[in-house]
């Protein structure tokens, strides 16, 4: 059986932490590094990225930068741990302007870019940069189908329904190959769907035991449906583990990778990390 991988949500951490927790995150023996990320909050926001959940989980005033920018300036202070994104919103950009961004962040690394991608759940986002919020589920599947072919094929044409353009070139391509793994973010039957079709991965917010376990199994039916089962695929899901402390239990349901913030407050935030690795590197 694998190892279960452990990762750090850096969003649930005031920005002013970010660069040295990820520095103190590789040397204890993460896995991993993951940021959020959005274009803008509007001052009316409504809707929330946790299922059952109505009130949007931060306020319009939370300080976010450009997620792979900054991954790319982590990627310049370390050396081993992975850097991932929890969750871009591809949709939002056009797919030149997202292909470049992650290629980019695959190279300066060395290969260590993990991307989360997501339609998104914020609609007022979408209305504030011009774009029909209804229209963001297809616009995120056309983006990432033009950022395969940008990243595999010498020469790329596209005639879609939100994107046109003749042929173009597009170098060099990720250093991880065919590309970056995608692990594809939301809860919604059309973003499962979307991770069984399209992903390499998926990626849970807040998940229990019990919830992650339903996915999971729902997830295997939908790549089952796909022809996509024999397929590397991997699961990531965010929480604290309550209810089930034994990582061999959430490997045997099919979980890959935890993500935690494993403080309460941002000042705190060392003494938790370095008291989650002394359990969780000690049991395992």
């Amino acid at each position: 059986m694998n190892e279960m991988k452990y990762g750090i949500a850096l969003s649930q951490l005031h920005p002013a932490f970010h660069v040295e927790a990820t520095l103190h995150a590789e040397r204890l023996g993460f896995e991993s590094v993951w940021l959020a990320e959005h274009l803008v909050f509007p001052v009316d926001m409504s809707g929330s990225p946790h299922p059952g959940q109505d009130a949007p989980p931060v306020p319009p005033s939370t300080p976010v930068f450009d997620a792979l920018a900054y991954l790319c300036f982590l990627a310049g202070k370390t050396s081993t741990i992975r850097l991932g994104t929890n969750v871009y919103l591809m949709g939002l950009r056009h797919p030149f302007v997202a292909a470049r961004a992650i290629q980019t962040l695959d190279t300066v690394s060395g290969g260590r870019a993990e991307i989360g991608i997501g339609a998104g759940w914020l609609r007022s986002e979408w209305a504030a940069a011009g774009l029909d919020p209804a229209t963001r589920g297809r616009r995120l599947d056309e983006a990432l189908a033009i950022c395969k072919r940008l990243w595999t094929e010498g020469v790329v044409e596209h005639r879609g329904e939100f994107f046109d353009f003749d042929p173009v070139m597009f170098e060099p391509k990720p250093v991880q190959q065919p590309w970056p793994k995608i692990h594809v973010g939301g809860e919604s039957d059309a973003a499962l769907l979307r991770a069984a079709r399209a992903g390499n991965g998926w990626y849970g917010l807040a998940h229990s035991y019990e919830t992650a376990r339903e996915c999971v199994a729902r997830l295997r039916h939908l790549r089952e449906s796909e022809g996509r089962i024999d397929e590397p695929f991997e699961v990531t899901i965010s929480g604290m583990l309550e209810g089930c402390d034994d990582p061999a239990r959430w490997l045997e349901i099919g979980v890959d990778r935890i993500v935690v913030a494993p403080w309460r407050r941002s000042r705190d935030w060392r003494e938790g990390m370095d008291q989650f690795a002394n359990r969780r590197w000690a049991r395992e």
